[in-house]
């Protein structure tokens, strides 16, 4: 059976259960926006906590699509999965190498989730606080022999370009985009070519690493849900993450969910679908066309 824990364990935590070995897989699932010039893959081979697999997202992914890293098939998930020794019932703990605390891994968190698997935890605070305090690392990777997985989509967890564009008139979720506030006003690039900044009309903005603290870890609950109202979104309503590639909004995600709040959903497509798609009149941007 897999262990017990939240969304959110401690390094502690972690510690004391790769002594007791339970039935658990870690994975490093760093992942850098092209300009930052890292290779997590490459940092992975040289640290990493013991035990843990790499799990890439631009590979468990819709290689059919144009956008970037968009969520796989349920045979795909599976199958990667599987190939990294985890089955049903087995605990997954997620982390990333970022200094933000968390970048990525709660894109990776969202993804077992919206795929039926429910234990799936983040390692609160990243491996950066992993190392800062001593704790130990590796180098080396044992692969797991194959397992069997079974990834049941569940499509409430996701939002189309379609479902964004009818909300536009229906206004049944709300939209709260994670990216950087200057991006969203449109006052700043986005880091992606050919894509201006702006933001849908009607959504809301929290930069992801709002919700974190200067030690990257998440904040509170009672902090998170200051920071939900501050920006205007009601938490008994039905919710919808975006950001730029539909990677930092499920740190989002994952800050709703501590809150309390049930079935969080994510527009895959995120910004870079929204801003190709969509007419010129539903991209909102204080700056347009200054960053083309």
């Amino acid at each position: 059976m897999a262990l017990q824990a939240g969304a959110l364990i401690s390094t502690k935590w972690l510690a004391d259960a790769l002594k007791t070995r339970g039935k658990m897989r870690i994975l490093d699932s760093s992942w850098y926006l092209p300009k930052l010039q890292r290779n997590a893959k490459s940092e992975f081979q040289l640290r990493h906590i013991p035990g843990a697999a790499f799990f890439d997202i631009d590979q468990c992914c819709d290689k059919t699509s144009p956008l970037d890293h968009m969520l796989p098939s349920e045979k795909v998930f599976a199958d990667y999965v599987g190939n990294l020794g985890i089955e049903n019932d087995t605990h997954v703990v997620v982390y990333d190498c970022s200094d933000y605390g968390a970048f990525s891994a709660p894109r990776v968190w969202w993804m077992f989730r919206v795929f039926g698997h429910n234990a799936v935890s983040l390692l609160n605070g990243g491996f950066r606080n992993w190392e800062l305090e001593g704790r130990p690392v590796s180098n080396s990777y044992v692969r797991p022999p194959p397992a069997e997985f079974k990834a049941h989509l569940k499509s409430s967890g996701i939002k189309t370009y379609e479902d964004l564009l009818d909300n536009l008139d229906t206004k049944e979720f709300q939209v709260v985009d994670a990216r950087p506030a200057g991006r969203f006003r449109g006052l700043e690039p986005e880091p992606r070519d050919n894509t201006e900044p702006g933001h849908i009309p009607g959504s809301f903005s929290i930069p992801f690493h709002s919700s974190l603290s200067d030690s990257g870890h998440f904040l509170p609950k009672d902090k998170l849900q200051e920071l939900f109202i501050r920006a205007g979104v009601d938490l008994s309503r039905p919710i919808c993450v975006s950001c730029g590639s539909g990677v930092t909004a499920c740190t989002l995600a994952l800050a709703a969910h501590v809150c309390g709040h049930p079935g969080v959903s994510v527009y895959d497509g995120a910004w870079s679908e929204w801003y190709t798609r969509a007419l010129p009149e539903y991209v909102i941007s204080e700056g347009r066309g200054k960053h083309l």
